[in-house]
């Protein structure tokens, strides 16, 4: 998912549950424009760092405990990630969107794009 600075969803792409999300972070980075990408440490990644800096982004990833070489990240601007969590948290109130009711992806990503307009609206 991708959140504004206001913590609202702009983007959504589901995944199978066994697949990590950080395989298809670059195709929801695709066709934004921004100063700054805040992600956790999952995230941390090459590739994904390349994507961002081809948008003129700063990519503010904390590094892997596995990097021998650690990348340093603006601390500062990675508090705001709050936001994003605070979203997912919006998201859990839904109590379809929690449990995941439904059995086919099709309805379950209708109903996340439901509540996200449900979260717009306030």
């Amino acid at each position: 998912m991708v959140c504004d600075t206001l913590g609202r969803p702009l983007r959504f792409m589901l995944t199978a549950g066994q697949r990590h999300d950080n395989l298809t972070a670059k195709s929801l980075l695709d066709g934004f424009q921004a100063e700054a990408v805040l992600a956790d440490r999952a995230y941390d990644n090459n590739d994904l760092r390349q994507t961002i800096a081809d948008m003129n982004a700063e990519a503010v990833i904390p590094s892997t405990r596995s990097r021998k070489v650690p990348i340093p990240h603006d601390t500062t601007i990675y508090r705001l990630r709050n936001r994003i969590e605070r979203c997912f948290n919006r998201l859990k109130h839904f109590k379809r969107f929690a449990t995941r009711y439904d059995r086919r992806a099709e309805y379950f990503l209708a109903f996340v794009h439901i509540a996200a307009i449900a979260i717009w609206l306030r």
